[in-house]
């Protein structure tokens, strides 16, 4: 039965449409400023192996599982969840695994499209010439003015919104299909044209050293945990997307190859924005620092000192935006996904009023850089001491929501699924042995370390 089934939102036209919409999926700010500047920090070219060692290990196996359940039950991740549970002769309370998942993308996208709008509003103030001639001063400025002001980040919080909803709410076919058909391809291009130009103009020596030359004596149980987690963060897994991804994807596909592609593509994206920003920070001495002061601070910084700088930068943060878009509409379907299977409401109106929702607590996360700025609920505990609302609704959800999100799916799929039924998803005779052996014993435990890690307890 299961063979047959079809989900009621449509299905990709391609393998490569699936692959580029997952690809986008995991393609966000993380793999622009995140990536590049832990290889950096822990070790270089010795980073990036242990890396790859840890998305064999984590990222890859729970990449193919949530494709893997999400191809079986046809449905959002809740009722995805219950339906592939009952058949495996499981319990139904399996569905609750697919709501925490659910809550984690509504947490996750109501702070995103914050940054997003940011971003949105990047392209116009560099386009417009807001940094030519800044100096490090007033880049920061530029940046602090842009949060502080409420009005202005509702407005490109609530425009990065409306694009976002207005693409969920056309469908597979005509929606999610048309978005990425044009900004993956879009987003490649320019990811490709700005490594090109920073490789002619700054210090693609300096850069490459940074980034590739093997320094193992900085490889140390900490750093692997840092690789380990960002391998199981970057893939956009625990948050439902994969899964509902999943769902639409034909059933003649292999999985195991396309997830290999996933997993390259994601890397090689990381790496490459790496060699775009590296040389121009260290071209133009400006600080290689982490976090979004990278994007938002640092960058257009390094913009104002070069020639063509505004070209450049409404290009850089074109990139950031369609980075941001791609991840942004793979949170918002599975959400709108499951509103419509369990509503009488169509795909357009389930948009509005989940999109809605997600842009009202939206509306709690900039006011947290203005006029709520004081307030500190857990001013109390340990560790929290100065976080606001937005640093909480961040914790929680990717701290907290993401990993146990991501080891229950991985002790389903390693324990509840049937190895009969994970040889007919995966086939071949030793590609799905090896899957079915490292997510039922390794891939959990290093799940639960990040986990662990990601609290604070290691």
């Amino acid at each position: 039965m299961s063979s047959q089934r079809r989900s009621i939102h449509g299905q990709w036209s391609s393998r490569l449409i699936f692959i580029l919409a997952v690809t986008g999926s995991a393609v966000g700010l993380g793999n622009i400023w995140k990536f590049p500047y832990l290889v950096g920090e822990h070790g270089g070219g010795a980073f990036v192996l242990v890396y790859l060692a840890c998305m064999l290990i984590v990222g890859l196996p729970l990449l193919v599982a949530e494709i893997v359940i999400g191809r079986r039950g046809r449905c959002a991740p809740a009722g995805t969840m219950e339906r592939v549970a009952t058949e495996e002769g499981g319990a139904r309370h399996w569905k609750y695994v697919g709501w925490l998942s659910l809550l984690a993308a509504f947490l996750v996208l109501s702070v995103y499209s914050v940054i997003g709008g940011w971003s949105l509003a990047y392209v116009f103030r560099t386009a417009g010439g807001v940094f030519s001639g800044a100096d490090s001063f007033q880049a920061v400025l530029v940046f602090q003015e842009l949060i502080g002001d409420p009005e202005k980040v509702l407005a490109w919080h609530t425009l990065f919104m409306a694009v976002t909803m207005t693409l969920v709410g056309r469908g597979v076919r005509e929606g999610l299909e048309e978005a990425i058909r044009w900004f993956m391809p879009l987003l490649l291009l320019l990811l490709i044209f700005l490594a090109v130009y920073a490789a002619g103009t700054g210090q693609t020596r300096e850069a490459l050293a940074f980034l590739f030359y093997p320094d193992f004596s900085r490889i140390s149980g900490g750093v692997v945990l840092v690789a380990m987690g960002h391998a199981f963060f970057t893939l956009s897994l625990g948050v439902g997307a994969v899964m509902v991804y999943g769902a639409y994807l034909h059933r003649r596909v292999s999985v195991l190859p396309v997830a290999g592609v996933i997993v390259g593509l994601d890397v090689v994206i990381a790496l490459l924005a790496g060699l775009v920003i590296f040389p121009l920070v260290f071209a133009h001495g400006t600080p290689a620092d982490s976090g979004l002061g990278l994007v938002f601070e640092t960058m257009p910084l390094t913009f104002a000192q070069m020639d063509s700088g505004v070209w450049f930068g409404t290009l850089f943060f074109l990139l950031v935006l369609f980075a941001a878009w791609t991840s942004a509409i793979s949170l918002l379907e599975p959400l709108v996904a499951h509103v419509v299977e369990h509503t009488k409401l169509d795909r357009s109106l389930a948009t509005s009023y989940v999109g809605a929702a997600i842009w009202a607590l939206g509306v709690v996360s900039i006011l947290s850089f203005n006029l709520w700025e004081h307030v500190r609920p857990l001013g109390n505990v340990s560790g929290f001491e100065q976080s606001t609302l937005f640093d909480l609704f961040s914790f929680l959800a990717i701290n907290v929501l993401l990993p146990i999100s991501g080891l229950l799916i991985a002790f389903f799929a390693g324990w509840r699924l049937s190895k009969a039924s994970v040889r007919v998803e995966l086939g071949g005779e030793y590609g799905w042995r090896v899957w079915h052996f490292t997510i039922r014993f390794i891939t959990p435990l290093a799940v639960l370390l990040v986990l662990l890690h990601s609290i604070r307890l290691i």
